[in-house]
């Protein structure tokens, strides 16, 4: 228990009372209390037994003290305690008493051992067996000197995040030098996992904030084989933050990689971030997958930057690079990264944000030549943003755009390049209403007009349309080398747009439905028809004839029927279709709020004249979301050929927690007779069960039925070792047709994650 501090000394014995008054070299109050024998005479003062000294912002504890009134300095002994209580930098002018000693803005050191010696003055300690406790750390050692307020060096000491007289982990060093919430800086230090050494550093700096932060993941893959990936962050500047990857792979060899982040600009408001990594491959022929591969280079790397810069509160740029050695870099070393984004694009893009408009000019091109690129050197481009006209019922939208396009093949494909310049403005009226108080009409007009400065000659073009009705008709085969483009001259394109969406709801309640079993408290059900109308006829040109950049891109979803959604410009063609539906909710009561219990969006299009699906009906759609309780949740998203040719595609999601130590997941997906992607049967099934406190294992499987293929399996058991999380897993897929094997073993630290073993195939997943 702290206690304000008093202007004088009081010795209190445990038979009677006596007082005299000290003052030390700042005139600091003192107090010192006892149960036992106290003395006072040539200026030190004595006390045994339950010794209790305050002195401003500190309170110490000990079998006995004597203090210094020269040295200003108390001698402890015996199962000494010291608190220090200090205000922080966020609030510097507040000190601790009994009324605010555990208010926000104190901080708190506590620190225990069998003697030591504290200058009052000076704020200062030396002390044997002791150790101190910082949230989550702590540290010990046999001798403790203080070198500065909040710093201390620490001989023959330990660190651990563990909180236990036997951690199970351990960090042992020579010398130990402590800057509290800043960092920990230790010579000739070993790692012990409980009594055993596993690792040995001469020198190690660990921050104690996320800016510093050292990883060691042992991995192994078959691809790469028995590898070590390490890494290590630490602050350049106050601004800048750099990683040093170091990583060995027993069947590739070293690597290299360097990681800068830069905050920078007002207020530190952008941020850019560098990537580089380079390993001389040693095997470079090696292929995860069973597709075929050209010619790869030893020398492999990636550099790429992330970046976003606030010129102004509403002036941003943004830059996407990304340059590689080859086509398969990412795949072989960045799996994470690759499945998301296989080809990394190169783009620079400036934009200006209004309340009413945003303009944007993008600059595009083509820095890896064995990826396909659309340049655009430049691309300008102004958006209105939907908005009353002065004020009243109507709204206007609207996008103007000017574009030097060139389309690059990969190096060696045998396709032939092409280009052109292409101006675009595009202008739509819109009158949102209400009618009879329940039903919403949103009829639309616009117009579009595109000026190209190239196009195709249909009259020296061969192509023969495909039969299958979901090909459209302008998908005309790329220019090659022996067959290269016939240019046409430059055309003008106009486009007339029209239709009107259409919308109401009717619901009923049953407030006495309930079940606790299902998770219904009262239902309503919603039931809300829709409607879309969609008329565009397009002018001037053949859409055959115009070259493709924003082009149609084979896709197993309806496309948008209006604009400015429909974002391929150059794929425009004439159509009627008529796009109508119902939606149908079931809400309940959950939580003293209103959730959707049960959902289903059913919708087709009638396609009067549609390029982009030649059948009289598009697939009937039904989206089903079903989720009943918290724990437990079901979708089904399928499309079928209901009324004319087509293909089917059913996608199934199931997740179930029975128990709180069992989660369930379950997974399909459905594809037959589309034309733009094979025929599929996937099935991904997994679960996690937590066995007790201390044990779970996890599985999850991935097969393929279309060609009986097991794709990926993965097993994994999880051990809580208190202050650790260890798991052990395995893992093997099959990469068309290429077996590829590897094990897992993570360690993770729960209340200091900076300082840990962790293991990843993917070097880049590392402190993502």
């Amino acid at each position: 228990m702290r206690k304000p501090a008093l202007l004088l000394v009081t010795l209190l014995a445990g038979a009677g009372l006596g007082r005299g008054e000290i003052k030390t070299l700042q005139n600091a109050p003192i107090e010192i209390t006892s149960t036992g024998e106290t003395t006072y005479e040539n200026g030190l003062a004595t006390a045994r037994d339950n010794v209790a000294i305050h002195v401003g912002d500190t309170d110490i504890y000990a079998d006995y003290a004597q203090y210094n009134s020269s040295t200003h300095e108390v001698d402890l002994r015996g199962h000494v305690r010291i608190y220090h209580d200090k205000p922080t930098a966020a609030n510097p002018n507040q000190h601790p008493n009994k009324y605010n000693a555990e208010a926000p803005g104190n901080e708190s050191s506590f620190y225990v051992g069998d003697s030591g010696i504290y200058n009052i003055d000076t704020k200062q300690f030396r002390a044997t067996n002791m150790r101190t406790e910082s949230q989550p750390y702590f540290l010990s050692g046999q001798q403790v000197t203080e070198i500065s307020e909040n710093a201390y060096v620490i001989q023959n000491g330990t660190f651990t995040t563990h909180d236990a007289p036997n951690p199970n982990f351990h960090l042992q060093a020579r010398r130990i030098r402590v800057y509290e919430h800043d960092r920990v800086i230790f010579l000739y230090v070993t790692l012990y996992i409980g009594k055993v050494p596993v690792f040995w550093w001469p020198y190690m700096y660990q921050s104690l904030n996320d800016a510093f932060s050292f990883t060691v993941s042992p991995a192994f893959l078959s691809s790469w084989g028995p590898s070590l990936l390490t890494q290590v962050t630490f602050p350049i500047t106050d601004n800048i933050k750099g990683r040093i990857r170091l990583d060995y792979m027993g069947r590739r060899g070293p690597a290299i990689g360097f990681e800068p982040t830069i905050e920078y600009g007002k207020d530190n408001n952008s941020l850019a971030r560098i990537k580089s990594y380079y390993l001389q491959d040693q095997n470079p022929s090696i292929n995860r997958t069973g597709l075929p591969r050209g010619p790869v280079p030893t020398g492999r790397y990636r550099l790429s930057l992330e970046d976003r810069t606030n010129f102004t509160d509403d002036i941003y740029g943004i830059a996407n690079l990304t340059k590689l050695s080859d086509a398969f870099v990412m795949q072989d070393f960045f799996l994470q990264e690759f499945r998301i984004d296989p080809v990394p694009d190169n783009v620079v893009a400036v934009t200006k944000k209004d309340p009413f408009y945003t303009l944007t000019a993008t600059a595009r091109f083509q820095a890896n030549n064995f990826f396909d690129t659309t340049e655009r050197l430049p691309d300008i481009a102004l958006d209105i943003k939907r908005h009353a006209l002065f004020g009243g019922p109507i709204f206007y939208e609207g996008e103007t755009s000017f574009a030097d396009l060139r389309l690059q093949f990969a190096k060696d494909s045998g396709f032939e390049n092409y280009g052109t310049t292409r101006l675009d403005t595009f202008h739509q009226l819109l009158y949102p209403n209400t009618y009879f108080g329940w039903l919403s009409i949103v009829p639309r007009v616009g117009f579009r007009t595109t000026y190209y400065g190239d196009t195709r000659d249909l009259g020296k073009t061969m192509f023969t349309p495909d039969p299958n009705p979901l090909v459209p008709d302008f998908l005309l085969p790329n220019p090659t080398l022996a067959n290269p483009i016939a240019f046409g001259g430059d055309t003008f394109r106009t486009v007339f747009n029209t239709g009107a969406e259409a919308s109401f709801k009717v619901s009923r309640t049953w407030e006495n439905v309930q079940s606790r079993a299902l998770g219904l408290d009262g239902l309503l059900h919603v039931i809300q028809p829709f409607t879309n109308f969609s008329y565009v006829s397009e002018n001037g040109a053949d859409p055959r004839s115009i070259l493709q950049f924003d082009r149609f891109q084979p896709s197993t979803q309806l496309r948008a029927i209006d604009f400015p959604q429909f974002t391929q410009i150059d794929s425009i063609d004439s159509w009627t279709v008529w796009r109508l539906g119902v939606r149908n909710r079931l809400e309940t009561r959950r939580d003293d709020t209103t959730i959707t219990w049960f959902e289903l969006d059913s919708f087709l299009d009638v396609n009067f004249d549609n390029p982009y699906n030649r059948a009289d009906y598009s697939n009937f759609f039904n989206n089903i979301r079903f989720t009943p309780l918290p724990w437990m949740s079901f979708s089904v998203n399928s499309q079928v050929p209901a009324f004319a040719k087509g293909f089917t595609e059913v996608n199934t999601i199931a997740t179930v927690q029975p128990t709180a130590n069992v989660q369930l997941n379950f997974g399909h997906r459905y594809l037959n007779d589309n034309p733009f992607f094979d025929n599929s049967s996937l099935f991904v099934v997994g679960g996690y069960c937590r066995i007790n406190d201390n044990w779970g294992v996890g599985v999850q499987e991935q097969y393929e039925a279309a060609t009986s293929t097991l794709e990926e399996q993965r097993y994994s058991v999880y051990r809580d070792l208190s202050n650790w999380v260890a798991s052990f897993g395995g893992v093997i897929r099959d990469n068309a047709g290429v077996k590829e094997y590897g094990l897992l073993f993570t360690v993770t630290l729960k209340a200091f994650p900076k300082i840990g073993v962790d293991l990843n195939f993917d070097p880049t997943s590392q402190g993502q």
